[in-house]
This record gives C-alpha cells, sequence and structure tokens, in this order.
C-alpha cells in the first residue's frame, strides 16, 4: 500500500487547492493508498526560522511536527500551492524553512561542496495553480518557483520528482476548465497509489 503525504500550501481556507487536495486524494483511495493531509492554513506556527545558525535551531511546534512525522513516514509527497508574486506563499515557505532542516532532509559531508539528500527514496509531485499562463510562465519568467521547489528543495533533499503541473490560467477559467484539472488531479492520484 503506497503511504502518501499531501500539503495544501495555500494559506486560506476553502481554496482551489483545497479541490486538488480532495480530487487528488479521492484518486489515490480509489487504489487503496494510505493518504495523510495537512493543510496549511489549518496550521499554527512561527513562520520566522530567526536564527543565523542552523544548529540554533527552534523547536518544531506541534502542527510542524506532526507534519514532519508524517514526511518521514510518505513513500509519496505532494505539494499543492497557489503562484503568488512567482513564488510560494510566506507560510509555505515558513514551513520548508522550519522543517527542512539539515539532520532531517539533507547533512553536510566532509569533502563534497553539496549535501546529501535524506529523503532517497521518496518521491514528490507538485501542483501549482496560477493567474500567469503557464508557457508565458515558462518562456517569459523562466518558471523560477519550479526550479526552486524542484531542484533546490525536493530533489536536493533526496526526493525523486514524479510530476510538476502548473494548472492555469486560473483567473477567467470556466467551470468546465476547472471541473477538467480536478479531474487530472483525481487521476495523478490514481497513478501515484499504483
Amino acid at each position: 500500500m503506497k503511504k502518501i503525504l499531501i500539503l495544501c500550501g495555500h494559506p486560506a481556507q476553502s481554496s482551489y487547492s483545497d479541490a486538488l487536495v480532495d480530487a487528488y486524494t479521492r484518486g489515490a483511495l480509489e487504489k487503496a493508498a494510505d493518504v495523510r493531509v495537512h493543510k496549511l492554513a489549518d496550521m499554527t506556527f512561527d513562520t520566522d526560522f530567526g536564527q543565523s545558525r542552523f544548529r540554533d535551531a527552534k523547536p518544531l511546534e506541534p502542527d510542524l511536527q506532526a507534519f514532519w512525522q508524517d514526511l518521514q513516514w510518505a513513500d509519496h509527497f505532494v505539494l499543492l500551492h497557489p503562484l503568488w508574486w512567482g513564488g510560494m506563499p510566506a507560510k509555505l515557505k515558513g514551513l520548508i524553512d522550519r522543517v527542512f532542516l539539515p539532520g532531517n532532509t539533507f547533512r553536510y559531508v566532509k569533502g563534497k561542496s553539496l549535501p546529501e539528500g535524506l529523503l532517497k527514496g521518496k518521491t514528490a509531485e507538485v501542483f501549482v495553480t496560477a493567474d500567469t499562463p503557464p508557457l508565458f510562465l515558462s518562456l517569459v519568467y523562466g518558471n523560477g518557483i519550479r526550479k526552486q521547489t524542484e531542484r533546490q528543495i525536493l530533489k536536493f533533499c533526496g526526493m525523486k520528482m514524479k510530476g510538476y503541473h502548473v494548472i492555469g490560467t486560473m483567473h477567467g477559467a470556466s467551470d468546465a476548465k476547472r471541473a477538467g484539472w480536478l479531474k487530472k488531479a483525481a487521476t495523478r492520484g490514481r497513478k501515484a497509489a499504483a
């Protein structure tokens, strides 16, 4: 049975990201996956790492500790979030700053310039909702958020990417278009669970 952790990285309640999470979850459950969901909007923690050194990191609050435990448990990690000002919401970045720490998700190795990822054996998938047209985001803006999330966070920590999906243009999208994106999320959930 595939163990899947889903993080809804939208800081507000009742977003389209929530609908995508629900669709993905339904798809995965159809294939008998074990699914755990965390919603950023329901989590309470200090987003400011606030230290100059990793060894001085403050203890994780209960919501962050629960997320970290589920990240360790999971085979497959799914992150869904909106694109805000070309990046992820500040609260989501705060979660990453606080949880993805050396000793947890990566470690420095003497004599090597790049750290070793400690989340090897896990896979990851990302969904980003955007008002920016996906082609414009890629060709004109260079899709910086994908480079950050995929290369400098998830792969850096050892995860193997199974998909990166930009969903948009959200602004003015028809109900039929939105329903199609939900169908895609459910299909991806079934595929991840297989």
